[in-house]
């Protein structure tokens, strides 16, 4: 037992972060909860882990930052290949096929978009694949305030663009001090937001929703949850991107199973 976090006040505290956002902490990751709430502690006047919980539940404000403080923001562009593969030569040309006559536009989300380089690959894959006249919006949320507004500047160093092939680094980007800057027309195309996936959002008839490496914070439960609200929001045809060590396998949802050539998805295929 730990001398900074007892045990009965670890699950006070993961059942507040559980409920606040669906996020769980285990005993083995008890580590990672007390190392965070220690830097935490640093930086302000309250001492004590019991005095910090008091405070997390009379100030939403702390608690959106501390939820943003346990959260691992890991991404990359073009991350995964074969995603990129089967949403190039497979979900693009499906979708266009499947579409109302005149209805021309792609609805693509991205939960949990961490520091914007998922959301801003979208929007060049589409920008360079999808048929001429056709209206791209891409939207792109997160639980960290910081990570959200490191995404809306849409600059990178060079070593956070070293996945970008040359061909979109020189068409869709601007060298600039050290580093890499999204051109305005593919930064036009993306909307951040702040958004709990715990909650249902007031996203509908989405083409396309990406949530990589984010079902693994929450237990079955709160994935199933998750899951539910990803249906809700997306169109009767459409498709799920889950991480490649994530599966819904065992769970009771709506999504068909998709199997292709590059990867493995999962699809809403209504009529």
């Amino acid at each position: 037992m730990s001398d900074f976090l007892n045990d009965a006040l670890f699950q006070n505290m993961r059942d507040y972060i559980y409920g606040e956002s669906g996020i769980h902490f285990s005993e083995s990751n008890r580590s990672i909860l007390e190392s965070r709430l220690k830097e935490r502690l640093r930086s302000i006047e309250t001492e004590t882990p019991a005095g910090y919980l008091e405070l997390l539940k009379r100030d939403k404000e702390e608690t959106k930052y501390f939820l943003d403080a346990i959260t691992t923001n890991l991404t990359r562009f073009f991350r995964n290949q074969a995603h990129y593969d089967t949403f190039i030569n497979y979900i693009i040309p499906n979708l266009v096929k499947h579409k109302n006559s005149g209805e021309h536009r792609i609805r693509i989300w991205s939960a949990g978009c961490s520091t914007g380089e998922e959301p801003y690959t979208n929007a060049m894959v589409l920008s360079e694949h999808m048929p001429p006249g056709w209206e791209i919006e891409v939207i792109a949320s997160d639980l960290s305030l910081k990570s959200l507004m490191k995404a809306k500047e849409g600059f990178y160093p060079a070593a956070r663009v070293t996945g970008v092939p040359e061909t979109y680094l020189h068409k869709y980007f601007d060298a600039k001090n050290d580093g890499y800057q999204v051109k305005d027309n593919i930064r036009n195309l993306v909307r951040f937001d702040y958004h709990n996936l715990k909650f249902e959002s007031s996203l509908k008839d989405l083409d396309i929703v990406f949530c990589r490496n984010v079902l693994i914070y929450f237990d079955e439960a709160a994935q199933k949850n998750v899951i539910n609200h990803f249906w809700n929001a997306m169109a009767p045809h459409s498709f799920l991107f889950i991480g490649h060590s994530e599966s819904l396998f065992g769970m009771d949802t709506k999504f068909e199973f998709i199997k292709t050539d590059w990867a493995c998805l999962y699809g809403k295929i209504l009529g």
